[in-house]
């Protein structure tokens, strides 16, 4: 269970996390839980755990208010346990935390905004055909928070990209990190194509960690016809636990293409994404075959 903080850390903002959620099983009941996973059963199934163990952490991430507890069903009463505001704001440490040991721990320690074919992360996203995307939110460019599935399309392309040149500068050094390049090439490609992602009934949707504000001086200046996504709170990156990279103090996307069916089940994966051309073909192609 959780440790008391000793009185000389009273006031330390790191001892005082690492109270809360430096546990293993604390963390990845956050991580579960930002993956759509709320049920206790659920819960205990993916991580192997007690019911004993499973049961202190969540009390202890209730009484936190890292999680609250929300009645799925009456008589008997059970309830789910869903990520407050306040553990909605521990995503962007759990994706850092994933981004730090991605690197650090299962790579060599290079910065790269792309990946080995054999890589831990390249692995996992190949893992990830099969998956429910949870049902969440993302500011949209467009205005206001929009789901990353359209429910009315048969398929739904989500393209993930570092970031855009415009309208705010890339940090220094950004074309010297391996996969960087291309992110304005991949949005006009994906605006030239969209006349047929539309004719095969799917829809198309860009996704970066740039604010609403910074996408859509982008879509205007590039005549952007779909929506723009804003992952800045890292709610998609922990859902789907997507690869990212650090560059100019900021967690970025790597470039990766996905294609998710209206029952919200990633069906098709493109990662690392080496060739940007060949990726949208390969996209339309395969939202195509719904």
């Amino acid at each position: 269970m959780a440790r008391a903080v000793p009185e000389r850390d009273a006031a330390c903002a790191v001892a005082q996390a690492a109270a809360v959620v430096g546990d293993w099983w604390s963390l990845l009941l956050v991580r579960e839980t930002a993956r759509g996973r709320h049920r206790f059963d659920e819960l205990q199934h993916e991580l192997d755990i007690s019911r004993k163990v499973l049961t202190e952490r969540l009390t202890h991430l209730v009484d936190s208010g890292i999680l609250e507890k929300v009645p799925y069903q009456r008589g008997p009463v059970r309830y789910e346990y869903r990520l407050t505001a306040t553990g909605r704001a521990l995503l962007p440490v759990l994706v850092s935390l994933q981004d730090w040991a991605d690197r650090w721990l299962l790579g060599d320690g290079t910065l790269t905004a792309s990946a080995d074919e054999h890589s831990a992360e390249a692995v996992r996203m190949a893992g990830l055909p099969g998956t429910r995307l949870p049902g969440i939110t993302l500011p949209a460019h467009t205005g206001g928070d929009l789901d990353p599935l359209d429910a009315d399309s048969v398929a739904t392309v989500l393209f993930c990209y570092p970031a855009t040149g415009r309208p705010s500068p890339l940090p220094d050094g950004w074309s010297d990190i391996p996969g960087t390049v291309g992110c304005t090439l991949e949005n006009r490609l994906f605006r030239d194509a969209y006349g047929q992602f539309l004719a095969a009934g799917v829809a198309v949707r860009g996704v970066s960690t740039q604010r609403p504000d910074e996408q859509r001086e982008f879509a205007k200046a590039e005549d952007i016809p779909f929506p723009l996504l804003s992952d800045m709170d890292a709610r998609l990156s922990a859902a789907l636990r997507l690869p990212t990279f650090r560059a100019g103090q900021s967690l970025r996307l790597k470039r990766a293409v996905l294609v998710v069916d209206r029952e919200r089940i990633v069906r098709h994966v493109q990662f690392p994404v080496t060739d940007i051309p060949a990726a949208v073909t390969t996209a339309l192609g395969t939202a195509r075959d719904f």
